[in-house]
């Protein structure tokens, strides 16, 4: 897999949800490599779940955010 430039801050929501789903699929099939014994990069786990760590903490971060901003507005 090619390292985008993109973060994951600079996309959209619906995006990142995008990448989110298919980070987790990419992890499950080579989840069954290395049970079947035909993964040979066994570092591309590692960084497939480092890539859906950055994704949920981003989508995190935003509902925080407009969690916040609701609260404010509702002070107002």
């Amino acid at each position: 897999m090619a390292k985008s430039t993109t973060t994951a801050s600079d996309l959209d929501t619906a995006s990142v949800v995008e990448r989110l789903a298919e980070e987790k699929d990419r992890l499950f099939k080579l989840r069954v490599q290395h049970a079947t014994g035909t993964l040979e990069n066994t570092a591309a786990m590692r960084t497939t779940r480092k890539e859906i760590a950055r994704y949920e903490t981003e989508l995190r971060a935003r509902e925080i955010e407009a969690a916040e901003a609701l609260a404010q507005e509702e002070k107002a």
